[in-house]
């Protein structure tokens, strides 16, 4: 009963003893020192977080590092790739489970290795039953009891949903969990919205006090159009890698297939980001407003031509639109 309750207080204060100093005027050459680097992964849903992880943390692993990997999307997809398609068991519901049981969850009841990756799972609250932003703080609260400040890591890599930058999907940057950010976009409007709103959370915070910095930009699906370069470019970030847009790799990804192996021919790829990822320094990013945004584009392609036109009260009255009797009594003056 009391052991359940979480005291978020003492949990903030962990997390930030793990973050670094103020990073403001971080230069480009300085390495992160904290021994055990946290990095959260941001992107839109769909653009590629689970492919281009799976594969970083498992070349990382050959890289001779020792990497854990946390899915913290409430669709739980973070690990399958890694796994070759198979789901393993959330936290969340494991610790549903185990507490209908009366047991206590243990670290090999949700902690699975594959390639040299330690990999997990938070996952979310069953549809209409929950907030997912909840899930993942409770989530993290359980991590905590399984030892998570104890364990040994060179990387932590968290797999945010960048959709949502609030609540519990916001943990790395709003309580400096993590000390970088790490952002996965396409050539396309709607990822690099993405992109710009996750860059927006961690200025707001900073400006709060907080360190989290954005360590760069992983292009995938790149066809060489250049929009998220220059995104990259505007807002003062570095890109880490571009994975093209090739169909042998969309097909392997549609396999459960690692490519991030140096067995792969796309080997070199993932093993040059993981170096980057674990040498890019966090840096305080200039996110664009909107029409910043939109300039990256053909104005063609994002309604920049389009004129507003204002709508008129006789516009929203449509058939209605004819002039009623008014009702107001108007006395004539004395």
């Amino acid at each position: 009963m009391k052991d359940d309750v979480p005291n978020l207080k003492d949990f903030d204060k962990r997390l930030r003893d793990e973050a670094h100093e103020d990073l403001a005027d971080v230069i480009a050459s300085e390495a992160p020192k904290s021994k055990t680097q946290i990095i959260a992964i941001y992107g839109k849903g769909g653009i590629g977080k689970s492919f281009t992880l799976a594969n970083l943390s498992h070349m990382m692993a050959e890289q001779g590092k020792r990497v854990l990997l946390i899915g913290c999307d409430p669709k739980s997809d973070t690990t399958s790739l890694l796994f070759g398609g198979k789901a393993c068991p959330t936290i969340i519901e494991t610790s549903t489970r185990k507490k209908l049981a009366g047991e206590e969850v243990k670290i090999g009841d949700v902690c699975f290795k594959r390639g040299g990756v330690f990999a997990m799972e938070l996952g979310g609250p069953e549809v209409g039953r929950g907030c997912g932003g909840r899930g993942i703080i409770h989530g993290f609260e359980l991590l905590e009891k399984l030892g998570f400040h104890d364990w040994d890591f060179d990387f932590v890599l968290l797999d945010f949903l960048g959709d949502v930058v609030c609540g519990g999907f916001g943990l790395p940057i709003a309580r400096d969990m993590a000390q970088k950010v790490i952002l996965v976009g396409s050539n396309d409007l709607q990822s690099l919205y993405v992109a710009n709103n996750v860059c927006s959370a961690v200025e707001y915070f900073r400006k709060l006090g907080g360190n989290v910095g954005v360590a760069g930009l992983v292009i995938n699906k790149d066809d060489g159009s250049g929009e998220a370069e220059a995104f990259a470019t505007a807002v003062n970030i570095p890109v880490l890698a571009s994975i093209p847009q090739d169909d042998d790799l969309r097909k392997k990804s549609a396999n459960y297939q690692i490519v991030g192996t140096g067995h792969s021919p796309w080997g070199a790829l993932f093993a040059e980001l993981g170096m980057n990822v674990s040498e890019a320094p966090p840096i305080r990013p200039a996110p664009l407003d909107q029409d910043g945004l939109l300039a990256l584009f053909d104005s063609k392609d994002t309604g920049g031509d389009i004129v507003l036109e204002p709508a008129t009260d006789t516009d929203m009255r449509g058939k209605y639109a004819a002039a009623k009797p008014s009702l107001e009594v108007i006395y004539d003056e004395a």
